[in-house]
């Protein structure tokens, strides 16, 4: 019997043999993670729980060709980025509320860590959340897989299909656009009277 502590790799040769259990350990071991993603990008709950929902569908359609070396996690993100995009596509959404609070402090984490500095925090993790929120796909998915998931940048340019070097233009980008947004909202210089 397989468990979560069991490398993909093993968890899916156990599927592969009809295990039904070693496909839900699979499914347990990575369904956070997906869930998190998905909802990042969608930002609605319902919408990222029926893409974890296709993308374990096809995870289970597809078992005989997975292998899970080194994990199946970037493969499922792929997967997962994929039907995000088909979503948004199809339902033609573009400017999305994410609800992206931990986000924030990976992108500025120096943020308000003293009692005066919170309400500050606050509302630059909202304009954040609302920055992310107003990326286009290309530029939101990267930076959710960068900064939320933690990929490295050759597992984003996988899970994304695409070079190394978009990924770095994509996230180069994606922050240039939210500094912009979070420079307007520093307080100006008061005049001082003469």
């Amino acid at each position: 019997m397989v468990d979560t502590s069991s490398s993909d790799s093993e968890i899916i040769e156990q599927a592969k043999t009809g295990d039904l259990r070693a496909f839900e350990t699979l499914y347990r071991k990575h369904e956070h993670q997906v869930f998190r993603t998905a909802l990042a990008i969608l930002g609605d709950s319902q919408a990222a729980e029926e893409v974890l929902q296709d993308c374990f569908l096809r995870a289970y359609k597809h078992l005989h060709r997975l292998n899970g070396e080194p994990s199946v996690g970037p493969w499922l993100h792929r997967v997962a980025v994929n039907l995000c995009y088909s979503r948004l596509r199809r339902n033609y959404l573009s400017q999305l509320a994410v609800p992206l609070e931990s986000l924030s402090n990976r992108l500025f984490p120096n943020l308000g860590p003293t009692p005066e500095e919170s309400t500050q925090h606050s509302e630059i993790s909202a304009v954040i959340q609302r920055g992310i929120a107003a990326l286009d796909f290309k530029h939101r998915s990267v930076v959710v897989l960068y900064y939320l998931q933690e990929f490295s940048l050759e597992e984003v340019a996988y899970v994304l299909d695409c070079p190394v070097g978009t990924v770095k233009s994509r996230l180069h980008y994606a922050r240039k656009e939210l500094s912009q947004r979070l420079t307007s909202l520093r307080p100006q210089p008061a005049y001082e009277a003469a």
